[in-house]
Parts: structure tokens; C-alpha cells; sequence
């Protein structure tokens, strides 16, 4: 484990390294969330943006761990089958529309709506692993924001073009410049934020920028982010809806106006948890957040 921090502590996993266990019988809670304790002491939301991923989103929802709390479908509008998969296979599942297209506006609509203490993005294109999902949620105990990262130790990838790696590291190497961080990922959307910090991010992106902006406000906000090993593998079927060249404009536009603009403030324990939607307010702030580096961790992938 390699850390950074102001204190020099990490995202560590609660008490001798295993997490928060099962309350009551050793249950933990039921998908439909009447189960008899939480499994990670907290409450648990999935968030899924999905558009005409039939063909994949039952392999993710049926290797979701068990103790989730709840589960957020988020369509795009699709064209095929992907909802009536998700509740044939899941029939405890939310579904919502999303309110503008694009990833972004799919990814604002589920957090807007969960209603757990740490909410986990996962894409329904079977390319993240959901058993990965408790050392996202573990290391989501100890820092506001959790990034998934291809390239730590015990992470990697089966799904990167030479033209997407050279341009996730070029605009990884200007996040680390400009906001002072030593992340090792950046253009990846498996992740865990805790609902409080929200107020703070005041998300605003439509599409796959998100990924960024989420990161890159959370530094401005001087949240503190943590990573966690993550494998990536190719979307079982169909097409990826990323398009390389747009999409990694808009990732620089993004990161390089948030940098530029006021900086955001920590978020307020007494305020709801609820995403803010007001221009960015221009309050002091204590510095750019430090960045955990949790390497290790969670169920082997």
C-alpha cells in the first residue's frame, strides 16, 4: 500500500482488514432490503447507467455481491430488452429514465435517486467485475471518493486501445500537474461516492467526461479520493458507445475549466445529501485534496 495524506493514514479497511461484518445472525441485507443487518455497516446503492445492453446486463446484476441495499437501473432510452432483462433477473431493481443522453446524465439521475450512505457506478457492459465491488465500498469508508485504477498494482486492462491508453495517460499526467495529485487512472467509471460528499461535486456533465469531472472536483473540493485495484475487461457484446477523439475533448475542456473556476466547498454534515444543482459557489478552501493509494484489497478478480 502506498499512501498519501496529510496524516500519513490511508483508506484502510475497517478493523483487521476484513470490513464491516454482517450485524445480528452474520445476514447481511437482502436485496430487497429487508434483510437482517447491513453486510458493510452502511448502506449500499448500485448505480447502473445502461442503453441497449440486453445481451449484458443479467451476467452483472447476477454476480452482484449479496448485501446490496439497493439497485438503480438507469435507461437510456433503449431500443431492445435491457429493462425487462434487468427485472426478470433482478425484479427488486429501480429503473429510471434519464433525463438528458449521455453516460453523465445517466450517472446524475442514479445518484439523485439512491438513497445509500456509498453509492457504486458500475457499467453494464460486463468490462467491470462486480466482485470487485467490496473494496470499492471497504476503502469508501475512510475517504469521500473511491476511483477504480486499471494501473495499480493487481489492476489492468483487456479493453484499451494504444489511442485510448496514450490519451488517458496524456490527460492523467495534466490532472496530476494541475491539481497536485499522484493518481495512477482517470477515464474510468467503476467508482464509489459516499452520498454526503455529492453537495460538493455538484456533477453538471452529460456524458463520459463525468468520469473526470467527478475526480477533478472532488480534488478542487479537497475531498480526499482514494484508488483501488480494478481489472477491466472487453464489453461482452455489441459496441462501445465511447468515442475516443469527442469524447477525450470534452475530458480536457472539463478538467481544465474546473481548474480555472472557483473552488468548490467540503460539503456541509447538516445539509441533506443531495446533488446540487446551483452555480458553483466561490468559497474558501482549505487546498487540493490529498490522494490515498489503496493497493490490495477486496475479493480477487
Amino acid at each position: 500500500m502506498r499512501v498519501h495524506g496529510a496524516n500519513g493514514n490511508g483508506a484502510q479497511p475497517n478493523g483487521n482488514g476484513n470490513g464491516a461484518q454482517p450485524n445480528g445472525n452474520g445476514n447481511g441485507a437482502q436485496p430487497n432490503g429487508n434483510g437482517n443487518g447491513l453486510r458493510w455497516g452502511e448502506r449500499v446503492t448500485v448505480v447502473i447507467p445502461a442503453k441497449d445492453e440486453a445481451r449484458n446486463v443479467a451476467w452483472v446484476l447476477r454476480r452482484l455481491p449479496p448485501g446490496i441495499d439497493e439497485v438503480i437501473l438507469v435507461d437510456g432510452n433503449s431500443r431492445d430488452d435491457t429493462v425487462a432483462v434487468a427485472r426478470a433477473v433482478r425484479p427488486d431493481i429501480v429503473v429510471a429514465k434519464e433525463r438528458a443522453p449521455g453516460k453523465g446524465a445517466a450517472m446524475r439521475t442514479g445518484m439523485e435517486l439512491a438513497r445509500g450512505d456509498i453509492i457504486v457506478t458500475i457499467d453494464a457492459d460486463g468490462s467491470m467485475d462486480p466482485r470487485e465491488l467490496d473494496r470499492y465500498v471497504l476503502c469508501a469508508h475512510d475517504v469521500d471518493l473511491v476511483k477504480g485504477s486499471r494501473f495499480a498494482t493487481d489492476g489492468g486492462t483487456e479493453d484499451m486501445s494504444l489511442v485510448r491508453r496514450l490519451g488517458n495517460a496524456m490527460l492523467l499526467g495534466l490532472v496530476n500537474l494541475l491539481y497536485g495529485s499522484r493518481l495512477t487512472d482517470l477515464c474510468y467509471g467503476y467508482c464509489a461516492v459516499r452520498r454526503s460528499a455529492l453537495p460538493a461535486l455538484a456533477l453538471r456533465s452529460d456524458g463520459f467526461e463525468i468520469e473526470t469531472e467527478m475526480t477533478v472536483r472532488a480534488l478542487r473540493a479537497g475531498l480526499r479520493v482514494g484508488e483501488v485495484p480494478s481489472f477491466e475487461f472487453p464489453r461482452r457484446y455489441g459496441t462501445s458507445h465511447l468515442r475516443a477523439f469527442t469524447d477525450g475533448w470534452r475530458v480536457l475542456i472539463t478538467l481544465l475549466t474546473i481548474r480555472m473556476g472557483p473552488r468548490e466547498r467540503r460539503p456541509d454534515p447538516a445539509e441533506p445529501p443531495a446533488l446540487a444543482s446551483a452555480p458553483e459557489p466561490a468559497g474558501a478552501d482549505p487546498g487540493l485534496a490529498t490522494v490515498d493509494l489503496v493497493h490490495g484489497g477486496g475479493t480477487p478478480s
